[in-house]
């Protein structure tokens, strides 16, 4: 369903000459309310009212997370805190959390977008939606309330967590919809499973998964072990937490809601802008955000970006699933690895499952090392040696040969693996780097 016909289906010319007013727009409100801002554009030696088309945007100063941390708590907030309608933070392993602040047109804003991603990924009016995102500081839970809210949908607020129960109030409420991170929806497909649950008796035919990396081959599993569509939603909270991006039915790249957030692709080393379809660091800028607007901001995440319009009618661009991230890389032998390409290597093996943990360590001979601990269906697990190391030596060559780096491969049995609520942890890296 579109939800907002004025702009999901805007014709491309209108579209680009409405992102060149709300850009000139941005920047001359960030220019005159960001004491930040305002010193980077002087330094950089234009004028705001220089900025007049969308291709203008390469003249503005890049922002990162670095920054955010640098004026924290609420520096690069461009109205005054009695102004603010909500607080959010993200967690962070070092260094001061990243604090968004939200006006409330911020707030409306992001509910839009949210509506938007629930009606692309197929839902209507009047469906159910269980969401199974945290909710608080973390945006995932209230970005998709808001937005069924304003789509329509009514709520079953679960927060993540409660697994048993969450499929319990599935089967009585029968909600049409589940949003939650695919982690947890694998898990909720296990613990379902394990209850006697089968596939054509659970109520959800639509997913509306993210706030981590997942592969098109864990999109295929939830398909099949919940008998729904999966899709993904893209979001953070720096930007508009979840619905800044959100795949149709179609599957084929994620929607771009570019009216409000303006994609670039760029070569994370040179800054320079990607060809459309090469993989590069995606940066957005904040068209209408008030409470805290953001130029170009660095997500660190990998994708490449399709511009071509949509066969469901929606002219918004849609960038591919999350390829990496330029800051989750683990670096083994001067080599550059992703998690998700390791995630790759395993799904391409039948006898593998979709539960797994990465761990990197450093020898004595100071050599690093990657371990790949693997769940697989115990059937294999037999008294013939033969087999159990045929399954092994077939899961370590689909990896070496996806990262071209050297693994050890540890086969263990279903339900070793620690399962997670939220985000799941992939990857422990033991090195004193």
């Amino acid at each position: 369903m579109i939800f907002n016909e004025k702009y999901e289906i805007m014709p491309l010319q209108d579209l680009k000459n409405l992102q060149s007013e709300r850009l000139a727009n941005l920047v001359k409100y960030v220019y005159k309310n960001s004491p930040v801002y305002k010193k980077r554009i002087d330094e950089s030696g234009f004028s705001p009212s220089s900025i007049k088309t969308i291709d203008d945007i390469t003249k503005l100063p890049f922002t990162t997370k670095d920054d955010m941390r640098d004026f924290y708590p609420f520096g690069l907030f461009s109205l005054p805190i009695e102004k603010i309608a909500e607080v959010h933070v993200s967690s962070g392993t070092t260094g001061n959390p990243v604090v968004s602040g939200y006006s409330k047109e911020d707030v409306d804003l992001w509910a839009e977008a949210a509506a938007r991603s629930i009606g692309a990924a197929g839902g209507n009016p009047g469906d159910i939606i269980q969401i199974a995102y945290g909710y608080g500081l973390f945006t995932g839970g209230l970005g998709l309330h808001y937005g069924a809210l304003k789509f329509g949908c009514p709520i079953m607020p679960m927060s993540s967590g409660q697994t048993k129960r969450q499929v319990k109030l599935m089967q009585d409420f029968k909600p049409r919809i589940l949003a939650c991170t695919p982690s947890f929806a694998l898990y909720m497909a296990e613990e379902a499973h394990n209850l006697g649950v089968k596939v054509e008796d659970v109520s959800w035919d639509i997913g509306i998964f993210g706030a981590e990396p997942w592969t098109t081959a864990i999109r295929d599993e939830i398909d099949k072990s919940l008998g729904m569509l999966a899709t993904d939603i893209y979001g953070l909270s720096e930007i508009s937490g979840p619905g800044v991006a959100q795949e149709c039915h179609l599957r084929d790249g994620l929607h771009f809601w570019s009216d409000v957030f303006y994609p670039e692709i760029i070569d994370p080393k040179t800054n320079k802008p990607c060809k459309e379809g090469e993989i590069g660091e995606l940066v957005i800028t904040t068209f209408t955000r008030t409470g805290m607007p953001l130029l170009r901001y660095r997500t660190r995440d990998l994708v490449s970006i399709n511009n071509e319009v949509c066969a469901c009618g929606r002219t918004a661009p849609r960038i591919s699933k999350i390829k990496g991230r330029t800051d989750d890389m683990i670096v083994v032998r001067g080599i550059n690895v992703f998690p998700t390409q390791i995630e790759y290597a395993l799904l391409q093996v039948e006898e593998s499952l979709p539960n797994y943990q990465i761990i990197v360590d450093r020898a004595e001979h100071g050599l690093d090392k990657i371990e790949v601990q693997v769940e697989i269906a115990q059937k294999y697990f037999t008294d013939e040696l033969k087999g159990i190391e045929a399954v092994r030596n077939k899961i370590k060559k689909s990896i070496e040969q996806t990262i071209l780096v050297g693994v050890d491969v540890k086969l263990v049995e279903p339900k070793t693996i620690t399962r997670s609520e939220g985000k799941a942890k992939r990857v422990i890296d033991n090195r004193k780097l």
